[in-house]
């Protein structure tokens, strides 16, 4: 590989956990435990890193946001209440990529579709989905590349020493 073609990238994530939220406080594990692997590997790791930013509060997004040039936004449409931090990286030039929820909508309204990246189901395809039936598993078994993530997370490779760690996770995914 020529890393000259590849470009450096740094992917931030931040949140905080509520201390009897489990589940968070797993995919947090989760980011860190794909960090480590991503930031040391031999072949990338000068060029990809992962971040996670502990304890994310606005005094770190007050240094974050201006420096960021992609804000993801994605949550499913209708699940996500809507906040202001969107609008805070759009306003400071970062693109947004998202989905169709919360202030995303009203977004995508005033800056025109050309100026946003916008992806997934709305509301209503949604709900239609949840109508007629969503089997997550039947996407798992087509796409392999969505197979090959959650076996490695499933078989330990992101957590050698429990391999077990994650598999609530790729359970509740399933």
């Amino acid at each position: 590989m020529n890393s000259m073609l590849i470009a450096f990238r740094k992917a931030n994530d931040g949140s905080n956990a509520a201390p009897g939220y489990h589940m968070a406080k797993k995919i947090i594990k989760l980011v860190n435990s794909v960090g480590n692997i991503v930031n040391n590997d031999p072949v990338i790791g000068d060029r990809l890193k992962v971040v996670f930013l502990e304890n994310y509060r606005v005094t770190m997004a007050e240094q974050i946001i201006p420096a960021a040039d992609l804000s993801e936004q994605i949550s499913l449409a209708g699940m996500e209440a809507s906040g202001t931090s969107n609008m805070k990286f759009m306003l400071n030039g970062a693109m947004t990529i998202c989905t169709l929820d919360g202030a995303n909508v009203e977004m995508a309204e005033e800056v025109g579709n050309d100026n946003i990246f916008i992806f997934g189901m709305t509301v209503e395809e949604v709900e239609k989905r949840k109508h007629e039936g969503y089997y997550a598993r039947e996407f798992y078994e087509k796409n392999a590349e969505l197979k090959q993530v959650l076996d490695q997370i499933k078989n330990g490779y992101f957590s050698p020493e429990n391999p077990e760690l994650f598999h609530d996770i790729v359970n509740s995914l399933l």
